[in-house]
């Protein structure tokens, strides 16, 4: 079974596309993330970002079994903590994306959001480590996610191992493991989409299956929809690929290829 864990929306993706892609990559569940990165939608525009969440939310509706949706949502916007809520409770989205760009992770605006995630326990995928674009990734650095702790029962994920900061990310989550927290109850896991590049990945990736454990991993393909499944499934090949190369177990390459998204997700294998 392979979960892809973070895969984006553009707003000009349907079902029919999307599924035809996920079976071309013989994925069997696909996180869908509120487009954001594309226009007309923007980070910053908080109508744009509702009318993301309504794109995804119609764009999933029937197809629950195999497209799980995840609400964008900006802390730093008047009306944060209502438009996740609307996005949880009325158009019947599983979670929240969410991207620290001027705004930090332990801001009480966050909190606020967070709250009203873990009150329906509902998952959170942060955005951790630079961006691509360029635009200043001082916000996203794994330790401020600290705060989030303050929140019992909250799931979230940390993207792409918070490369460059990938060290960091890994004592973050180890902080659980040292305790004794079982990966179930852990309050962070980490996905393996993009982040390192490819002269890093290799053992960035070993120091956190090494340190975390499979089941605090999980895969991600962090392509843009629509495209086609051959795009997603060079992305599943190179990480069975390196976790193959890092002996990682049968067992193991199935729990971060799906168990741990699963988990995560409150969802099971079936």
């Amino acid at each position: 079974m392979v979960v892809d864990a973070h895969l984006h929306c553009s707003g000009r993706e349907n079902a029919d596309d999307v599924l035809h892609s996920l079976d071309e990559a013989h994925v069997d569940v696909a996180v869908l993330l509120a487009p954001f990165l594309t226009e007309p939608y923007s980070l910053t525009d908080a109508r744009a970002l509702r009318q993301a969440n309504e794109h995804l939310a119609r764009l999933i509706d029937g197809h629950e079994d195999r497209l799980v949706g995840l609400a964008v949502v900006n802390p730093a916007l008047d009306g944060a903590t209502q438009d996740a809520r609307h996005a949880l409770e009325d158009l019947g989205l599983t979670g929240l994306k969410m991207v620290p760009s001027g705004w930090y992770p332990y801001d009480d605006t966050a909190l606020a959001v967070y709250e009203v995630a873990a009150r329906v326990r509902a998952p959170i995928l942060f955005h951790a480590g630079v961006f691509i674009d360029g635009r200043s990734g001082r916000y996203c650095r794994p330790m401020f996610f600290e705060a989030v702790r303050e929140h019992a029962g909250l799931r979230t994920t940390l993207a792409h191992l918070g490369w460059p900061w990938c060290d960091e990310a890994i004592a973050l989550g180890i902080i659980d493991v040292i305790n004794g927290v079982p990966a179930n109850e852990s309050t962070f896991r980490f996905d393996l989409s993009f982040g390192p590049p490819p002269p890093y990945r290799k053992d960035a990736f070993g120091k956190a299956l090494a340190c975390l454990g499979p089941d605090r991993l999980q895969f991600g393909s962090d392509r843009f929809l629509p495209c086609s499944g051959a795009h997603i499934a060079e992305a599943v090949d190179e990480v069975r690929r390196l976790l193959t190369e890092l002996d990682a177990s049968a067992q193991a390459i199935d729990q971060v290829m799906a168990g741990t998204a699963l988990a995560w997700l409150d969802r099971s294998a079936a």
